[in-house]
């Protein structure tokens, strides 16, 4: 290791810079002409000019290499595809599930949604209020079968209406739905475009557990999946239809 950084020593510079100060120390004290001492400069500055086009050389060689790299790192990216969809399992659900709700931002969508998730305090404060109080989100528009009215106004409502920021949750749009999905659907401050957290009623994705539906397995529906425009066109087609009751 020693006679390796010994080795990598300019040895072509440090001989240039004594020669040049033993040159310059014999001149002042006479005993160098200034023919000879000509001759040592101009030796000199050849010296110089010729570290100096080595240097220039290895300094190309690094940036042919460099760009060799970068063009090689671009394609092994263009050949990574990313994923459209990401299953999250019962591990790692409510984490997933309480950053999604941190980094949404404007009008939000809950289609078909389980109330009975939110009977709780805890499930509640952990899987609806966040969105409620956070103020990038200007509003929560909740798309709900008809048939949980009763667990909306006895229930959650007290709730929302417990929350700062509850004025932005708008009443129902109560439809007779006959779809087992369900989604969250919103902008997001994290990836800069729509995202959704997409699952689906029943086994295996959804547990039934004292009288209440559980989320096993949701996807998380990333903003270049082809899957987007569908689910907003599934929430339009909702929007449009006649509202239960009616």
């Amino acid at each position: 290791m020693k006679l390796k950084k010994f080795l990598s020593y300019e040895w072509d510079a440090i001989a240039g810079i004594f020669t040049a100060v033993t040159a310059s120390v014999l001149h002042l004290l006479h005993m160098l002409d200034e023919e000879v001492m000509l001759s040592v400069v101009l030796a000199l500055i050849a010296l110089l000019f010729i570290n100096f086009m080595r240097h220039t050389r290895n300094n190309e060689i690094t940036a042919e290499q460099v760009d060799r790299t970068e063009a090689e790192v671009r394609r092994i990216h263009a050949g990574l595809e990313l994923p459209e969809v990401v299953l999250v399992g019962p591990r790692h659900l409510r984490a997933n599930h309480e950053q999604f709700l941190r980094h949404i931002k404007g009008d939000s969508i809950w289609f078909n949604v389980c109330l009975s998730m939110y009977r709780t305090q805890p499930l509640f404060d952990a899987l609806l209020r966040p969105a409620i109080e956070n103020p990038t989100v200007l509003s929560i528009q909740f798309i709900l079968d008809g048939n949980q009215k009763d667990v909306w106004r006895e229930t959650i409502l007290p709730k929302i209406k417990a929350c700062s920021g509850h004025e932005k949750v708008h009443e129902p749009r109560w439809c007779n739905l006959e779809k087992n999905i369900s989604f969250i659907l919103a902008d997001s401050h994290a990836s800069e475009g729509t995202e959704a957290l997409l699952s689906f009623w029943g086994e295996p994705f959804m547990a039934e557990a004292s009288e209440r539906h559980v989320p096993r397995f949701i996807f998380h529906v990333q903003k270049h999946s082809e899957l987007l425009p569908h689910l907003v066109e599934l929430d339009r087609c909702y929007r449009r239809s006649p509202v239960e009751g009616e």
